[in-house]
Formats: structure tokens, C-alpha cells, sequence
């Protein structure tokens, strides 16, 4: 009956915590016992017994009033000695306090205090049992746990003491100084942005109290008074109580202090390699030859400066009749964007568009415009450079390409998704509230897995150099691994999706999936590009 109770209440608990406390009474050993005296009573109550002698009534009567009239004139009140002679009226007093602790942990850090040496509690976790509790606070001096005296010992065993004590546990603490109510701080959301493992962080004030997450988790902060250590937890996690994680400005100077001095920092080498779009490609020849490569107006230096740690994020879900947000693919050459890209145009060309690429070179007899290419002059093409009305532009055989910010948003305004496949180093110019692009990173399988699966493919040349296709070699499938490793590592923290293209069919999808579930699912972006 007790092992059921928690989940017939469930429907009517509204808090993680109230279900947890609910966990904790009903598996309490000593409701069990009453519950068995309970149940022995009430049998042999059901017996109908007898007594002995035919005064047993009278007698059993008595003595309760008897026992009745002891306890009552008996005092239950501590007795303790009197206070010596020119004590202080000001001084602090002592607080027993007693709470009541399952296999969950206390909740709290302590430290021995430099100056003095007393033991003092360093913080209060939001969520645990000693918050939950409103008896412990920080800066409370510890003097005694379950009888225990605490002054010789180092914070260590007095946290094995704690760790090792379940149900009652009995504190002596003289009281620190009280401030004013705490400030009830705002839901706040973050996106990690690197894994944090809190048992190899020799900083962490205490690595029991730690929470550990992965890149991409979503962490409700509980508090910021610390500067360095916030309180946060997993977003959805039931557990109440909450973790230390390092704070943004941390972690960015500890991240800073890793790097190598700006004289000796080097660039990947990305652009030399694997600068020129897709839809562009240059054979190997040219690769070598050609030095004027794709640009954005950030620099790959300035993305190297930008320091990975959190995100302030928020719910978001399109509405319907909004535009769509851009859907933004990246990965190495000859890793399969184009053949991914063509097949969601061909599975619905009324829902997905591309963008039509500028250029400066002179049309040809059998071209459109507007449907190959936007032809404008040398002239126009160099004044939208220097107006930043590019997403990414470079140079091939004297003649500018380039794919501009209007034509994204020319597909956009025709209420579909626009597919666009860039340098990653592009994807900090598009993240705004105007595109909202979902960033999908295509990465290649294993060496075995690729020589397999590209043996009879070629790979995409230039769309103004198609007689140069040629297949793979193993130097193209080690720069397309080395490539995609640089952008994992170095541009990991901006991809929403990543995609394996193991198998094409697989891979599309998985994409197809996932760009459903965008349109249609609540998902967590920046708070500025839901905030104006």
C-alpha cells in the first residue's frame, strides 16, 4: 500500500520536489513499523479478547489516569545551566537543529574559515534538503554534527560524517550573520556550450557538489550571488536540489588563460584549403593556384577570439504563416551537402528553396538571368562587398561569385525554407533574429566507411569548371576527416544538428526528420532573437 501511494498521488503533485518529499516519507523504515503495530492491533483487536480477570477494566483505568497525571506534571523542557556571570546579551546563541535526510545529499559546502578556523557553511545548494529545510544558512558556524564535536576535523570527514548519515541528523550551530531576504532571482536558461566535468576540476570548491553536462545541455541557473560558482540544474531534471557549475566569467578566464599568446596562435587551415563554397567548387589544381577564397566580413581570428561557454536561451516555437527559419548546412568537400540539399528539393519544390548566386562574369548565351546566376557589374558586385550585403563572396578566374543577404531573404518572403550551405565561419553573421538559422554540421563516417561508400563517387567541381570531376583519392578523404574534426572542434558549439553521412539515404532521413520536428516543435534559441 505504501509502495503505491507516491504514484496514485502523482496526478495531483504539482512540484518535483512535493513528489520527492512524498518518495522520502512513505519509504521512511519507521512508517512501516507503525504500520505493522498498526495492523497487529487492529488483528488482535479483531480477536475480541477476554480479560483475565473480570477487574482488568477498572484496573487498566486507573492506571491511565494514573500514568496521565505523571506525565503531565512532569517538564519536558531541556534543562540547561545557567549562563555564566558577564556573558554578553548580544552574543550569538546556539541552534539545535535536526533535519531529516534520505540517500539524497545535504545539499550544502562547508570551509574552515582562514582566520579563525571554525567551520563555517560556504553555501546553500538551491533545492537541496538543507534549503528545503530553512534552518542552515551561509556563514552559520558548525560546531557539532550528531553529537560529534567538528573543530579538529578537516571539511573532508566532516562531509564523510554527512554522507554516510542517513534519516535524523542533528547539527549544533552557532548562527552567522543574518542579511536581508534573499532577492528571488528570474528564471534564467543556458545553453552549454563545452562539456564540464566537475570531478577533474581541481578549482571546484567541492567536486560532490558539482554538475557535471555535456555541450548543447539546457541549464536553469538557481543562483548567481557566488560570482564564481553558480547554482544550476539540468533543465527538466526532477532532482531539485541544485549543482555548482562555473560561472561564465570564469570559465571565459580560465579559458583564456589555456590559449597560446596572439603572436604564436595559428589559423586552421580551413580557408586555404576548403575557403570556396560548394556550389563553386574548385578542382585540387585551382585549390592550390587560386589565393582569393570566400570571405565573410568576420574573420575566422575574431571567431577564435569569441570564447565558448553559455547561451542565454528561451522556448521557441514558430507560429503559423512566420517565415521559416533558415536552415544552414555545413561540412567538408565531398562530404554530400549538394546531394542532401537536391534531394529536399526534389521531395517538395513548393516548400524548400535555394538561393541564386551573384556574379561579375558576362552571361552566356544559354543562361537565364535569375536562374543560374544574378549577372551585375564588377563595379556593383564591390560596392555590396564593401556594404556588407554578402553572406560570403570570393574570386575565381578574375570574375566575382557570391551569394547575397537579399536573396535569402528573397526565399524566405515566399514562405519557404531556404537551404544555404557555407564556410562555418559565416554562421556568426546569420545568427540573428531576423534567419534564426538551424545549423545542421554533415560530417563524414570512418576512413574504412568512406572509402567504401565514395569509391565510384567523383568529386563536385565548379559549376563554370564541370569537365574537371574526378574520384576521390585518399588524400581527399583524409582532408575531408582532418577538415571536419577543425569544424567540430572549433564550431561544435554553433551546431544544433549533426548528421553522419554513412549512408545518403539514412542521412536524408534524418534530415528530413529533423527540419519536421523545427517547423513544428518548440525548440531553445537565443533570448535575443525572440526579444527585441
Amino acid at each position: 500500500m505504501l509502495a503505491a501511494l507516491p504514484s496514485q498521488l502523482q496526478p495531483h503533485v504539482s512540484r518535483p520536489e512535493d513528489n520527492t518529499f512524498l518518495q522520502g516519507m512513505f519509504g521512511e523504515r519507521g512508517l512501516h513499523s507503525l504500520v505493522k503495530i498498526h495492523e497487529r492491533l487492529q488483528h488482535y483487536e479483531e480477536s475480541k479478547p477476554v480479560p483475565v480477570l473480570e477487574s482488568a477494566t477498572v484496573l487498566a483505568e486507573e492506571s491511565l489516569l494514573s500514568v496521565h497525571d505523571t506525565v503531565a506534571q512532569k517538564r519536558y523542557d531541556p534543562e540547561l545551566p545557567p549562563l555564566p556571570e558577564g556573558v554578553d546579551d548580544e552574543e550569538n546563541s546556539v541552534k539545535i537543529i535536526r533535519l531529516v535526510k534520505n540517500k539524497e545529499p545535504l545539499g550544502a559546502t562547508i570551509k574552515r574559515d582562514d582566520a579563525t578556523g571554525a567551520i563555517i557553511v560556504a553555501r546553500i545548494m538551491r533545492g537541496g534538503a538543507a534549503d528545503r529545510s530553512g534552518l542552515i544558512h551561509a556563514g552559520d558556524e558548525l560546531k557539532e554534527v550528531n553529537g560529534i564535536p567538528v573543530e579538529d576535523k578537516k571539511p573532508e570527514e566532516i562531509i564523510r560524517i554527512l554522507a554516510q548519515s542517513q534519516g535524523a541528523i542533528t547539527f549544533k550551530v552557532v548562527p552567522g550573520v543574518k542579511d536581508d531576504a534573499p532577492i528571488r532571482e528570474p528564471k534564467v536558461f543556458l545553453r552549454a556550450l563545452f562539456d564540464y566535468d566537475p570531478s577533474k576540476d581541481n578549482a571546484i570548491p567541492c567536486k560532490e557538489a558539482g554538475l557535471g553536462f555535456k555541450k548543447g545541455s539546457i541549464l536553469q541557473i538557481m543562483s548567481q550571488e557566488d560570482a564564481t560558482w553558480w547554482q544550476a540544474k539540468q533543465e527538466g531534471d526532477a532532482n531539485p536540489r541544485a549543482g555548482l557549475i562555473p560561472s561564465k566569467q570564469f570559465q571565459e578566464r580560465r579559458f583564456a588563460l589555456r590559449q597560446p599568446t596572439a603572436g604564436t596562435m595559428t589559423l586552421p587551415v580551413q580557408r586555404t584549403l576548403t575557403g570556396f563554397r560548394r556550389s563553386f567548387r574548385l578542382s585540387r589544381r585551382d585549390k592550390k593556384t587560386n589565393k582569393s577564397m570566400y570571405e565573410s566580413k568576420k574573420s575566422q581570428m575574431y571567431d577564435m577570439a569569441d570564447v565558448p561557454t553559455y547561451e542565454e536561451v528561451t522556448p521557441y516555437c514558430r507560429q503559423s504563416g512566420a517565415k521559416h527559419r533558415l536552415v544552414v548546412l555545413v561540412g567538408p568537400t565531398g562530404v554530400g551537402l549538394n546531394e542532401l540539399k537536391r534531394k529536399l528539393l526534389i521531395s517538395d519544390p513548393q516548400h524548400f528553396g535555394v538561393t541564386i548566386p551573384h556574379t561579375s562574369r558576362p552571361k552566356r548565351n544559354q543562361e537565364t538571368e535569375g536562374v543560374e546566376y544574378h549577372f551585375i557589374s564588377k563595379h556593383l558586385f564591390e560596392a555590396d562587398i564593401h556594404n556588407n550585403k554578402l553572406v560570403e563572396y570570393g574570386e575565381y578566374k578574375g570574375n566575382y561569385y557570391g551569394t547575397s543577404l537579399d536573396s535569402v531573404r528573397s526565399v524566405l518572403s515566399k514562405n519557404k525554407v531556404c537551404l544555404l550551405d557555407v564556410q562555418p565561419h559565416t554562421i556568426k553573421l546569420l545568427r540573428n533574429a531576423e534567419f534564426k538559422p538551424f545549423v545542421v554540421f554533415v560530417k563524414p563516417p570512418r576512413l574504412d566507411r568512406l572509402r567504401e561508400t565514395r569509391k565510384n563517387a567523383k568529386i563536385i567541381p565548379s559549376r563554370d569548371d564541370k569537365g574537371s570531376a574526378k574520384p576521390f583519392t585518399e588524400e581527399d578523404f583524409q582532408e575531408m576527416l582532418n577538415t571536419a574534426e577543425m569544424m567540430e572542434t572549433q564550431y561544435g558549439h554553433l551546431f544544433e544538428k549533426v548528421i553522419v553521412n554513412d549512408d545518403l539515404t539514412a542521412a536524408f532521413s534524418e534530415l528530413q526528420s529533423a527540419l519536421k520536428q523545427v517547423e513544428t516543435e518548440t525548440h531553445w534559441v537565443p533570448v535575443s532573437w525572440t526579444h527585441s
